[in-house]
């Protein structure tokens, strides 16, 4: 499927390419850095890295787990890594499981190209596109909605927000 899809032309000239076994520390430091919440653990550094390096262990495992099929992916701008996502495409809807920009790389609108991106790939496959996004996550939260998502799903920590393509409501509202 994603041979249909392309990435390759996003605005602000960024780019998708699929992730490969030496990005892995690049894509642990955008994991740790979009998780500052670990760092309010009151401990000595060595359980805090410990901490993150669970959670993101949790992270890959559980999506390996729940999504077999998802894909990563690296976002660059001109030939550099400015960020990265995870996506999964299901039956029934496309799922962003992680999106995150380098800190240097964030406030510069590069995930709402992705977003916008993955909208276009959900539209040509006619699914909604889901992600869940923390309460503690504001900002997140007002992009994701200025992009048209809404909450179909509360969480205690968390809520599901999806993003439905027009022939898709069509075709569930149909029948």
């Amino acid at each position: 499927m994603s041979a249909e899809l392309n990435f390759s032309a996003m605005a602000q000239g960024l780019s998708l390419r699929p992730a490969r076994s030496c990005d892995e520390p690049c894509i642990v430091r955008i994991y740790r850095s979009a998780r500052p919440d670990l760092l309010w653990i009151d401990g000595e550094a060595d359980l805090i890295e410990a901490v993150q390096r669970q959670q993101y262990q949790v992270l890959q495992i559980g999506a390996g787990k729940q999504y077999p099929n998802a894909m990563h992916f690296m976002v660059e701008k001109s030939g550099s890594t400015v960020g990265v996502v995870m996506v999964d495409f299901g039956h029934n809807e496309v799922r962003v499981i992680f999106l995150a920009m380098l800190p240097e790389a964030r406030g510069q609108g590069y995930g709402k190209v992705v977003l916008q991106a993955l909208q276009q790939a959900a539209q040509q496959v006619r699914c909604p596109l889901a992600a869940v996004v923390w309460h503690s996550n504001g900002e997140a939260r007002k992009l994701y909605q200025s992009l048209g998502f809404v909450q179909e799903e509360a969480g205690s920590m968390a809520d599901k927000l999806i993003w439905y393509p027009e022939a898709s409501r069509i075709m569930v509202g149909a029948g």
